[in-house]
């Protein structure tokens, strides 16, 4: 007799476990827009867990931009990118990206997951290999998988065991593909010492810029421009879900490639295209991460000053170099603890949990943006501080 599919939805209690408890931190309501500050189940709370690190999600030019776009489009494009789903803005918006990382050309998708799904699982054929960072995001995981091709990982951003994975199949085509800044543990890919090993080794290089456009290199183009090695990006993806303000991710490269992609990539011929109201926003925000550069300067001091802040309290930030500072817990349920208490004090955070972290290594995520006030950052170190000492955390 076979077993009901659905026994292990029965059996899945985590969710209301922690309910329970009083500890499920996830699918709060947000009754308001997206700032430092946000209504979440009807209460106001600093939020320290956003990806909107320019906070340009409530710049009035991007709001006027995006609204125009509604007006002109109306809300729907009604159809795949590949059929009767493209108009002038995407074009505009995809030629406007490809100008700013000076790539050829770039192709919208309706998202970032999306991007790296498409483009990762056309790239590589059968017979052909990714090698890959092995805490690189989820999105570019399950593009890997969906390939034919063979998919190899080589230890977080250590570069001898890259280079051992890259000895194994230098016999085949390979393209090795790393996050920018990862998402997790807030460092920057080793990227002078990798693109040294794509060229010994003659493989391509995918590098996901989704939490470092915007963020790094003195234009805010991302980990190329940080490094003065823009052009050893073969391909280059990007959201618009974090610095630009919307949604939708771009695949950047030779226009070969990003031609190459558009017509294989499952994912941008079966989807309905992206919405105006979401274009006309990145539209406008791309502008302005050039012609206001003032706000990646402070999220840097910002990002800086918390870090150095948290570690002399006597956390443990792990390895971070970015607007994405973990703060090391221990266990899952001190991870949920930890972020009812900060919840109940009045800072909004993110518990990371196995299997998104290694067993006894739970994370609280906090990420940073350009508006965040002095007042909000200090109100926030104090709620950890106070919070970490009550766990035994710190001393």
């Amino acid at each position: 007799m076979s077993i009901d599919i659905f026994k292990k939805c029965s059996n899945f209690h985590t969710a209301i476990d922690l309910k329970r408890l009083g500890l499920y931190p996830y699918f709060h309501r947000v009754g308001s827009e997206q700032g430092p500050e946000i209504i979440l189940d009807g209460e106001k709370k600093v939020v320290v867990c956003s990806n909107n690190y320019l906070g340009l999600a409530n710049h009035p030019k991007v709001l006027e931009t995006s609204i125009a776009a509604v007006k002109k489009y109306g809300t729907s494009c009604t159809g795949s990118r590949l059929l009767n789903g493209t108009n002038d803005l995407h074009e505009k918006v995809e030629r406007k990206f490809a100008k700013f990382v000076g790539k050829e050309e770039s192709i919208l998708f309706t998202t970032g997951h999306h991007s790296n799904l498409g483009a990762l699982s056309s790239l590589v054929a059968k017979g052909e290999v990714f090698v890959t960072d092995k805490l690189n995001h989820a999105s570019i995981i399950d593009g890997c998988r969906l390939s034919f091709g063979e998919m190899v990982r080589f230890k977080h951003n250590d570069m001898i065991d890259c280079e051992k994975q890259l000895i194994k199949y230098q016999d085949k085509s390979i393209l090795i593909v790393a996050d920018g800044i990862f998402s997790m543990e807030g460092d920057i890919i080793n990227f002078p010492e990798l693109s040294k090993l794509s060229k010994k080794y003659k493989a391509r290089v995918f590098i996901d810029e989704a939490h470092s456009l915007g963020v790094l290199g003195e234009n805010g183009k991302g980990v190329g421009e940080y490094f003065g090695m823009e052009d050893d990006i073969d391909v280059l993806m990007a959201t618009a879900s974090k610095s630009l303000a919307s949604i939708g991710g771009f695949i950047a490269s030779k226009t070969e490639v990003v031609d190459f992609i558009k017509h294989n990539a499952r994912t941008m011929i079966f989807t309905a295209s992206l919405p105006p109201a979401c274009v006309g926003a990145i539209d406008a925000a791309l502008d302005l991460v050039v012609s206001e550069p003032e706000r990646r300067i402070k999220l840097n001091k910002i990002s800086n000053k918390m870090k150095l802040a948290f570690e002399s309290m006597g956390y443990d930030t792990n390895c971070s170099q970015s607007p994405i500072i973990p703060l090391t817990v221990g266990s899952d349920m001190v991870a949920f603890k930890m972020w009812k208490m900060l919840f109940d004090e009045g800072v909004f955070a993110s518990p990371v949990v196995t299997p998104a972290v290694p067993d006894g290594r739970a994370i609280i995520r906090t990420s940073y943006m350009a508006t965040h006030s002095d007042d909000h950052l200090n109100f926030i170190l104090e709620k950890f501080r106070k919070v970490g000492r009550n766990l035994g955390i710190i001393d």
